[in-house]
């Protein structure tokens, strides 16, 4: 037989199985754009703003909808009302989290963001206790966010007023008490390595948000095959795991169980399923009903007729549900802590009118990037 026409015979009962599995799978699930075999729904998602595709969608299919990401099926659940009942009202059963490959080939399904089942559970409650029992919600973790924030404004100062670009400058702060619970260490802003991570974690960001790595989440097989921005996600990841494991070598090295000073040190002495489901945050934190004009930077957002704080259930930023950022109310007390430190000693300053401020992010993807900008911070 020519050999021709077994490929082409070959290829057409392919392509008739997957138009066989997509189309039985459909009848079980939510609607949704009819997918194409093997890419599935890829063509209407833009990738540079998944999350502006997702409320397109929304608008035609409803706030519960079926998109194929290649061939696997993933609902999506769009606004306030479906992020809530599943988060919280169901949050047992949407506590796991759907696979990323990327992540997947990078930790090997360990770590408390990425992975599932016993091995979150038993890691997730192992970090909460350890967190609280290190001073999380306590004075003690609050001296230490304030002793940042003056190291903060010091560094701050240095730049005299003039234009700079705070980025990294900001980042510096939060790391440094994450540092400081981790390795019972802090670094000067100056220091060469914590520099080289923090580059490259912003590197990471910018790359999981790049439209090539979700190309790549929704075909794997990329990931081994082809070159690309994901080989330097695996490089900086190297890094920062070879940074790390340095310092558990450290603490091994002088470790006393009867004293643990740090995660690590309470880490060594502890050491001796179904269909994927997204939860749109961003559909939350823009939903129109909540906020009226949700893509503008608005304060009145959150204010009453009294021009008092009003507390809103549809913010969201840290998720919600079981899993609910470890972190958050450490996250909340730096950002109060930082911000307030940072407004009593300087005017702040942009090189442009306020108006003409462009917040719109670079990236769109497992995080949003925001634009590289100046801003000016005179001594008050």
């Amino acid at each position: 037989m020519d050999p021709v026409l077994v490929l082409v015979f070959t290829l057409s009962c392919l392509f008739l199985l997957s138009l066989w599995r997509q189309s039985s799978e459909r009848g079980k699930l939510p609607p949704g754009p009819t997918p194409l075999p093997i890419i599935g729904n890829i063509l209407q998602i833009d990738v540079k703003d998944i999350c502006q595709s997702f409320t397109n969608l929304s608008r035609v299919y409803g706030p519960v909808y079926t998109l194929y990401l290649g061939r696997k099926p993933t609902v999506v659940l769009h606004g306030y009302e479906a992020v809530k009942e599943a988060l919280v009202d169901h949050g047992e059963e949407f506590s796991g989290r759907g696979r990323l490959p990327v992540f997947d080939k990078a930790t090997n399904g360990m770590g408390i963001g990425f992975s599932n089942g016993i091995v979150w559970k038993n890691t997730r409650r192992f970090s909460l206790v350890t967190l609280r029992n290190l001073g999380m919600g306590k004075r003690s973790i609050e001296d230490r966010v304030q002793e940042e924030a003056r190291c903060l404004v010091e560094e701050l100062r240095k730049t005299n007023g003039s234009p700079c670009d705070p980025t990294f400058i900001l980042g510096y702060a939060p790391c440094n008490v994450i540092c400081s619970i981790i390795f019972q260490d802090r670094f000067d802003y100056k220091d060469r390595d914590f520099l080289n991570l923090l580059e490259k974690l912003d590197e990471i960001s910018k790359i999981l948000s790049s439209p090539w790595l979700q190309v790549c989440n929704t075909f794997p097989a990329l990931l081994d095959y082809c070159p690309g921005s994901h080989n330097q996600f695996f490089r900086n990841y190297a890094c920062i795991k070879n940074f790390l494991l340095k310092k558990i070598k450290e603490h091994k090295e002088s470790l006393d169980v009867t004293i643990p000073r740090d995660f690590i040190d309470y880490f060594l002495i502890k050491e001796a399923q179904g269909t994927t489901v997204i939860t749109s945050l961003s559909s939350v934190l823009h939903d129109s009903k909540e906020f009226p004009n949700p893509e503008k930077f608005d304060p009145g957002h959150f204010l009453d007729e009294n021009g008092k704080f009003k507390k809103s259930d549809y913010f969201m930023p840290f998720s919600t549900g079981k899993r609910i950022c470890a972190g958050e109310g450490l996250a909340r007390m730096e950002l109060f802590l930082f911000l307030t430190s940072i407004l009593q000693n300087f005017n702040l300053k942009p090189l442009v009118h306020p108006k003409d401020i462009d917040i719109t992010p670079m990236l769109i993807g497992l995080a949003s990037v925001p634009p590289a900008f100046q801003l000016c911070f005179i001594p008050s």
